[in-house]
């Protein structure tokens, strides 16, 4: 009865329900007073694909002693939104790759005080998952597509299957999912010919799209020759008519619309615009490692205490101490020249 009286979520369980009290959620703040209502939560470190800004090509992936199990997750991600988190993205890795990962989603979507849930992928598991998916509560899927030719969507993956990405983009139609988002990290020099088309696909589909700028993350070996949000919004413009638009996702992305159609055209600028103060997010490693920021090195290790039988409340401790130690931002353009965060996307979690 405790741990009820401490969320707020629900009453005893004697209570009587036509005299239900409910509370607002507790207000989770950062050092800087941003409101944070967003749980990027890594269900694996592990992929199908080695893409090139992500991970090495010989990543060795985390042996199983030092992963979450579902469980864990599971309990981890109820004391975030015990905390007034309210939006939660399971990523990897590829999450889909997780064996009986299809559990937790089903434990996530029903968790009560969470209003969205969604899953970022790499497309390649789509195709036997989206029904399921969204029965389990999923609202919206991201998924990655950073060319619409074969061979060189096999460069960029290293061993990335373009048609059953389709197929899984498909998938995810034929299920029911709106809002589907493409998500397209821009490569001078490997991708930055295909934009017009990667839109005019994107149109056609009646999906979503972001534009992001690449993250100088990891030791990846790749050139840090980026394009800019407003380089690629001026090139997209001379082919659609692109008009701005206040919505939004919950993230970082900055929306344009196009007259006529459904399709919401985003922006991410991790370097051109950082975004940093409207950040409502933090990342959680399949190693419980939070980082409140994705562009500073300063982690919380939670995975200790969860198997060390700390209760609940010293976890959320350990949660808000950490939040009072975030930066006001980050700096990719500085980590351009002098490398600081070197953990890869992958391991971020996405």
């Amino acid at each position: 009865m405790s741990e009820h009286l401490l969320t707020g979520s629900s009453l005893a369980s004697n209570h009587n329900p036509t005299m239900e009290v409910t509370r607002e959620p507790p207000d989770l703040q950062d050092r800087q007073g941003r409101r944070i209502s967003y749980l990027r939560l890594s269900v694996t470190d592990r992929c199908d694909f080695r893409c090139t800004y992500c991970m090495p090509q010989s990543m060795r992936f985390l042996p199983r002693n030092e992963v979450m199990t579902l469980e864990e997750c599971l309990r981890i991600a109820k004391v975030f939104v015990d905390l007034g988190v309210r939006k939660l993205r399971v990523t990897g890795g590829e999450p889909l790759m997780r064996q009986n990962v299809m559990w937790l989603i089903r434990q996530l979507g029903v968790l009560p005080g969470l209003d969205e849930l969604v899953l970022t992928s790499n497309g390649s598991q789509l195709h036997r998952f989206a029904p399921q998916l969204r029965a389990a509560g999923v609202r919206r899927i991201n998924i990655s597509l950073d060319s619409l030719k074969a061979d060189r969507f096999r460069l960029i993956t290293r061993t990335g299957d373009l048609d059953q990405v389709l197929r899984g983009i498909a998938a995810t139609r034929a299920a029911g999912f709106e809002h589907t988002k493409l998500n397209v990290v821009m490569m001078r020099g490997v991708n930055d010919d295909e934009f017009v088309d990667l839109l005019g696909f994107a149109l056609e589909h009646e999906l979503d799209i972001s534009f992001i700028e690449e993250m100088p993350l990891g030791a990846t070996g790749v050139a840090r020759n980026t394009c800019s949000s407003e380089s690629v919004r001026l090139q997209l413009a001379e082919r659609y008519e692109l008009l701005p638009s206040d919505e939004t996702s919950g993230g970082p992305a900055r929306y344009w619309r196009i007259p006529g159609s459904s399709t919401r055209v985003g922006f991410i600028s991790p370097l051109s615009h950082n975004f940093c103060e409207t950040c409502n997010r933090v990342r959680l490693t399949v190693k419980g490692e939070l980082y409140p920021c994705l562009g500073s090195n300063d982690v919380v290790h939670l995975l200790p205490a969860i198997r060390g039988a700390a209760p609940d409340e010293a976890l959320r401790q350990m949660i808000l101490d950490g939040l009072r130690e975030t930066n006001r931002g980050h700096d990719f353009g500085r980590q351009m020249v002098v490398p600081q965060v070197l953990r890869f996307m992958s391991m971020s979690g996405g």
